[in-house]
């Protein structure tokens, strides 16, 4: 199995480059707040809908920027591919996951998720600061990774031929079209599988790979190309990281998930 997440007292190495994303679905500027408040020294925040998406884009409510604008984030904050990009939320939260994500398709070689959320890194005596994190811009030649990442056009194949697996990380009632309490219609990509991202968690941590490989297994099996999506391609990041820790070899994600499907395509309201 792979190494996604690590515990903070395992990184010892000097290179370490420290990303806050603490956030909030219903206070969008919450997590800003609390890294002003205090956050791990050293540490950059980058902001869900600020940074990690483009709202200006309307093929999801949570958008992928443009390489350039990706581009033009990272050098601005001066991260270099030699560095190790240790990511933290507030735990057992997708917003982490969806900035490993990003960094793993920005082809950065060494990116880390710690198991521990923002007050539990306190709680282990690692320096906080108030201070606004800044560095010296950098130059970077990006090499993408353009095989994590899947197209609307792309899961439109796999949902007709089957020639892969959907994995819907949301909710059984929201893939089923039960209760469908944001995207204006219910149900799922025709075909899709099921995996809740919310078993994969428990007391604000995420579990070990070990302890919900069962599950995993249950739903996708290693040797199948494997598409996660969700509502806007936030939660799906931590069943990505997750597969990825358990040594799935082919995962890509949507971005645009089900709130862009349905701008273009039928749904299924059936079990499938």
């Amino acid at each position: 199995m792979g190494k996604v997440w690590k515990s903070a007292k395992e990184l010892k190495e000097s290179n370490l480059r420290w990303i806050d994303t603490r956030f909030s679905l219903q206070d969008p500027n919450a997590g800003k707040k609390l890294y002003d408040k205090g956050h791990i020294a050293g540490a950059i925040y980058l902001d869900l809908e600020k940074d990690l998406s483009d709202m200006n884009k309307t093929n999801g409510r949570h958008p992928l920027p443009d390489k350039e604008k990706l581009k033009y984030l990272f050098e601005s904050n001066g991260l270099q591919y030699t560095d190790h990009v240790v990511i933290y939320d507030q735990g057992g939260m997708p917003f982490g996951p969806r900035a490993y994500w990003m960094f793993c398709y920005a082809g950065f070689p060494q990116v880390t998720l710690v198991k521990e959320g923002y007050e539990e890194l306190v709680e282990l005596g690692l320096e906080v600061s108030t201070e606004t994190s800044s560095y010296p811009a950098s130059t970077l030649s990006l090499q993408w990774n353009e095989d994590i990442l899947s197209t609307r056009e792309q899961v439109k194949v796999v949902s007709e031929t089957s020639n892969g697996a959907l994995l819907d990380a949301r909710s059984a009632e929201r893939y089923a079209g039960i209760h469908e309490p944001i995207d204006s219609v219910a149900g799922h990509i025709p075909n899709a599988r099921n995996l809740d991202w919310e078993l994969l968690k428990e007391d604000g941590r995420f579990k070990e790979a070990v302890d919900v490989i069962s599950e995993v297994e249950a739903v996708v099996k290693q040797d199948e190309d494997i598409t996660v999506y969700c509502g806007s391609g936030v939660t799906a990041a931590p069943l990505y990281a997750m597969l990825k820790e358990a040594g799935y070899p082919k995962v890509k994600l949507y971005v645009g998930s089900y709130s862009d499907w349905i701008t273009a395509y039928p749904v299924d309201n059936k079990l499938t």
